[in-house]
């Protein structure tokens, strides 16, 4: 029986802006692939890129850094990135709902990664405050700038001592609340809440800007360094000697590379978020690409720009080396850079310059921060309708106030060891986000064509050997004991799940080993893949390789690695750095721990009791207005045959 005619009325207007489509229920869109592209490489590049990525490679070996670093861009880093953006953009939720979609039972992955965002946005807020400061206090009438000949030892100081407030701090506890750091971060947080309050058209348009006057300010900053005495030399010591023994004695240099990527590009939840306000038929893979490479880009040539200026600065005191001068951190932003930069003619401009530089790379990220936990917000039932400008001031608020502890005359200490444990965090989002992706998605169609023993008893094997490796490597200390366990356990597992399969066939005869050995170890992912790029267009069936059996793996490994890293303390023993970092006091080291533990909290929580979460359910798609821009060709020739002879009759839902 042909259906029934259906009205020729579209269900959306054709010519709804992406801003008007938001006053309904639809979901905002970026206007352009160049709007996104500016969001979201604004996202990812930052402090880190400045101050961390080019120290790490001075730190690590020169050249020989590298290695580690490319390893963890396309074997990690992209891989990740097209995960996040991908899944942003078929289900057309943030972090939370995407995994509640994977598996009810997954929310507390995404709650995990979003959670970790918002405790990073707490004290990065603070960089963004102390730099802010740091601006102002040129302008004043005992501008530290002023002075002749200040060293880099001398800016230091004065940073953590008036900018910081540090002068009075004992024992690594707080004892005060800087004024002047609490008002700077409140006008931060002014920024954050108005860039967010307006939609993504406002948040757009500003990060034309922060994105794009850094940029050109970085290549005005190379192109004078280069021009100065000694920048060949610290250009040589940046990239030009390969020290290949780091490897040997440095092993964690794999986890800090990979920990640089995963911080950098973001995959907590960020990208998640900006890929479902993305039109569903936009090239996931080649977007994911552009943003990770354009980031590693900028990465790259900062580290040209600071050890070029470096490299002046070292010819200018008489010292043999970089490495003689603070190159990392704090000491590097708010002491060596600026101190070379006001050695040029005018150059308290250039610190100016330099400082503003700093604030416009790190406003984008922590709005990128914010704006993840807001789409979660927002796709969930409960507070879908609840305006924008109020959530957004909840949140900021909320923010402003976890902040103050890093506006204390401690919060340098507070920060630098949040920051440290944060790290591992950003680790644990990552495999627990390949896990569910990977190992969880349709795990009962697998369990209905294998078993529960088998599937279980695979995933067991897998990850079991690979934490019964870590044990023995980390903890006996022998890695040549670690590698024997992990084949020994791995080569048992499987060979049990060989057993059972083969159970399984004698009482299936249909069964064949292909199609079993398939759904076993890659048809979750296969399908997963599948899904995705029905609305996000080609992704490589290496990525799906990548997400079940690599980067879990390596990320575990690289989890224990970072904890089992040591240092040497003031005494000269060796000691490990994890709960003892830099050796601060214990409040700094249990709060940092604690970041750990609440994340590990929200997985296995939601794992166990799904029913807690059930309040972050998402509005269901078929509630939602979307953009005509969003629906793919396919889609637009069935509508045009409704329109037009109304023999086929389409639901919104099929539509959206």
């Amino acid at each position: 029986m042909d259906s029934p005619p259906v009205s020729p009325t579209p269900l959306i207007k054709s010519n709804e802006t992406a801003a008007e489509t938001n006053k309904g229920e639809g979901r905002e869109r970026y206007s352009t692939r160049l709007a996104f592209y500016f969001s979201a490489v604004g996202s990812a590049v930052g402090f880190g890129n400045v101050w961390r990525f080019p120290s790490l490679v001075f730190k690590y070996g020169g050249g020989a850094f590298f290695i580690p670093y490319l390893f963890a861009l396309f074997l990690v880093g992209i891989p990740l990135l097209v995960l996040e953006i991908s899944l942003g953009q078929h289900f057309q939720l943030g972090d939370v709902g995407c995994f509640g979609k994977i598996h009810e039972r997954a929310r507390g992955v995404g709650l995990a990664s979003i959670a970790c965002g918002y405790m990073l946005v707490t004290y990065y807020s603070m960089l963004l405050a102390w730099t802010f400061n740091a601006f102002f206090a040129s302008f004043r009438a005992d501008n530290f700038w002023d002075q002749d000949e200040v060293s880099g030892t001398e800016a230091k100081e004065y940073f953590y001592q008036t900018i910081i407030g540090m002068d009075i701090v004992g024992d690594d506890q707080p004892d005060r609340l800087v004024g002047m750091n609490v008002f700077y971060s409140l006008l931060t947080w002014v920024v954050i809440y108005f860039s967010l309050a307006y939609g993504l058209e406002a948040s757009g348009k500003v990060s034309y800007v922060t994105m794009g006057f850094p940029l050109v300010i970085l290549f005005v900053f190379l192109g004078r360094s280069l021009t100065l005495e000694g920048s060949g030399n610290g250009i040589n010591e940046y990239i030009g000697e390969s020290n290949w023994g780091i490897f040997s004695d440095h092993p964690e240099i794999w986890s800090r590379a990979v920990s640089q990527i995963l911080f950098s590009l973001g995959t907590v939840g960020i990208m998640t978020a900006y890929g479902s306000h993305c039109k569903r038929n936009e090239p996931a893979f080649l977007n994911s690409c552009v943003v990770a490479l354009s980031n590693s880009m900028f990465s790259f040539i900062s580290g040209f720009a600071v050890f070029a200026t470096l490299g002046h600065l070292a010819y200018l005191e008489g010292l043999d080396s970089v490495a003689d001068l603070e190159y990392s951190s704090f000491g590097l932003v708010f002491g060596s850079w600026p101190v070379a930069l006001g050695t040029l003619p005018g150059g308290q401009h250039w610190i100016r310059l330099f400082f503003i530089m700093l604030f416009m790379l790190g406003i984008d990220s922590a709005i990128s921060f914010m704006e993840a936990f807001l789409t979660v917000l927002h796709d969930t039932k409960l507070f879908h309708n609840v305006d924008r400008k109020r959530a957004s001031l909840v949140l900021t608020a909320c923010a402003f106030l976890l902040s103050t502890l890093y506006a204390t005359d401690a919060g340098l200490i507070f920060l630098d060891s949040v920051d440290y444990y944060i790290n591992f965090v950003i680790i644990l989002v990552g495999f627990v986000k390949c896990v569910a992706a990977g190992w969880v998605y349709k795990i009962e169609t697998q369990i209905e064509c294998l078993g529960s023993k088998i599937v279980f008893v695979y995933i067991t094997t897998t990850f079991g050997s690979v934490l019964l490796a870590c044990a023995m490597w980390f903890g006996v200390g022998n890695a040549a004991a670690g590698f024997f366990g992990l084949v020994i356990s791995y080569a048992m597992g499987i060979a049990y799940v060989g057993y059972l399969m083969s159970k399984k066939k004698q009482e299936d005869q249909t069964l064949t080993w292909s199609d079993m050995l398939f759904d076993l170890t890659m048809s979750n992912v296969m399908k997963l893949r599948e899904d995705l790029v029905s609305s996000v267009g080609h992704i490589p069936v290496a990525w799906a390789f990548l997400i079940r059996h690599f980067i879990p793996q390596v990320l575990l490994i690289l989890f224990f690695l970072g904890a089992n890293a040591t240092t040497i303390d003031e005494e000269g023993n060796e000691v490990k750095m994890f709960g003892n970092y830099r050796g601060y006091a214990s409040p700094c080291q249990i709060l940092g721990i604690l970041t750990i533990v609440f994340a590990g909290f929200l997985v296995v929580s939601s794992l166990v009791f799904p029913k807690l979460y059930e309040a972050l359910e998402t509005v269901d798609e078929t509630e939602i207005k979307v953009d005509e821009n969003n629906i793919d060709e396919i889609e637009m020739e069935e509508r045009k045959k409704v329109e037009t002879t109304g023999s086929v009759q389409l639901s919104k839902g099929e539509l959206a």
